[in-house]
């Protein structure tokens, strides 16, 4: 830190002509300029300057050591442009994952329009219903449904999720609709990747374990079960808006109906957030809402 402090005054002093012009433009004495410029001379062992009471001239070490020490600062002026201009443009591969389904139809549209925004930005998608570990296998950012679990990463919600027990018409002209959590047990329902149900009651967590003659970890297909009349399903407002809104799905269990499953970015705690993970968060909360459809009403 001395060495620098002491070639900073000594480029200085060649670029204003003066020491006291040096002084001012780093806001020191005069006598801390000339101090330094001659403690980097006994450090070198060489004279850097003729020194007169009119003017100050290099020697020819001088000469040649303030072009090195100049190419040293334009490369700090170059570092710092490079960072600022990082801060602006993102940069570098960028490793996002998140469940199947919902990263396909909301998450990549968006993260390939932020590309384009971007597009010396490269970019990796992994979609899996699997618990991913994101710092273990070098993930970037990480899209959560539901519940957190406590865990180091820090978390911005995206979006709101709800989850709806839903039936078809079909379904519902051969068994009555279900107005309490125990009746689930006279129902044939539909598994999906989770044993459990997920409800509110009395403003606490409730799980309900569900039994019936389907099962499969695809909310795609899971749904069509649904839409078919094979059984009640429970499912993200993601998947049945539109079928709920066409009437062809009937929600029931409104009232139990669990208020806190939203959507997450989740990410390593770094001291420094990399430009390329906020700015891409950032995009996401901002558009991502206007990509979802419309929330049933109740």
């Amino acid at each position: 830190m001395q060495r620098w402090d002491r070639i900073e005054a000594f480029v200085e002093v060649v670029r204003l002509g003066t020491f006291s012009a040096a002084a001012r433009h780093l806001k020191v004495s005069t006598s801390h300029i000339s101090r330094l410029v001659s403690q980097l001379e006994n450090q070198l062992g060489v004279q850097l300057l003729y020194r007169t009471t009119r003017q100050i001239r290099l020697t020819d070490a001088g000469a040649i050591y303030v072009e090195h020490c100049r190419h040293l600062f334009d490369g700090l002026r170059d570092a710092e442009q490079a960072v600022s201009e990082l801060q602006a443009n993102p940069r570098g591969l960028l490793k996002l994952t998140s469940a199947t389904t919902f990263g396909e139809r909301y998450i990549a549209p968006l993260v390939n329009d932020f590309q384009c925004l971007h597009p010396q930005l490269e970019v990796h998608m992994h979609f899996t219903n699997r618990p991913v570990e994101v710092i273990e296998e070098g993930y970037d950012i990480a899209i959560r449904m539901g519940v957190l679990k406590d865990s180091s990463l820090i978390a911005r919600r995206l979006c709101e999720r709800q989850e709806y027990v839903v039936g078809s018409r079909a379904y519902f002209r051969q068994a009555p609709r279900p107005h309490t959590l125990s009746e689930l047990s006279q129902h044939r329902c539909l598994m999906g990747s989770r044993p459990n149900w997920l409800f509110e009651v009395n403003g606490q967590r409730r799980e309900v374990k569900v039994e019936g003659c389907w099962s499969g970890n695809s909310g795609p297909a899971l749904l069509d079960a649904a839409l078919k009349g094979l059984g009640l399903a429970q499912l993200p407002d993601y998947y049945v808006a539109p079928y709920l809104a066409s009437g062809e799905l009937v929600s029931v269990l409104e009232p139990f109906q669990h208020n806190d499953t939203a959507v997450w970015a989740v990410y390593p705690r770094h001291r420094h957030l990399s430009p390329k993970i906020r700015q891409l968060v950032d995009y996401l909360v901002a558009n991502i809402d206007a990509t979802l459809p419309p929330c049933p009403t109740h």
